[in-house]
């Protein structure tokens, strides 16, 4: 399970930087949305890979902290996914104006000679 999670990840994060390199605008947003998502999925591995655990641990007794996820990147996750939804959102808009302005979509705002 670690190794297709890893391997995952790193899928991800090269295409994703891979992306970013590229000319066209477009391309650079579904690059940062590829790494944001591989952040997240590394952030969310962080938390312990247990299924069927529960989060939060009971106050009284003796119990096993390694049977038991851990809440805090479940949570940082959550928070991560609604802020790259905004920022990829706000990259929407400033993309399609950017376009309407140079009358290109690459990210300097010039076309190449092919």
């Amino acid at each position: 399970m670690e190794i297709v999670l890893s391997a995952a990840i790193g899928v991800l994060a090269a295409s994703g930087a891979w992306l970013l390199m590229r000319p066209r605008s477009f391309q650079v947003i579904v690059g940062l949305c590829l790494l944001s998502y591989a952040v997240n999925l590394f952030i969310f591995a962080m938390g312990r890979l247990t299924v069927g655990a529960p989060a939060i641990m009971p106050k009284r007794g003796f119990v096993n902290p390694d049977a038991y996820a851990d809440p805090i990147p479940q949570a940082l996750v959550l928070t991560a996914i609604v802020i790259s939804f905004a920022t990829t959102a706000l990259f929407l808009v400033v993309m399609i104006a950017a376009r309407g302005f140079t009358g290109s979509d690459h990210v300097d705002g010039q076309e190449r000679a092919p």
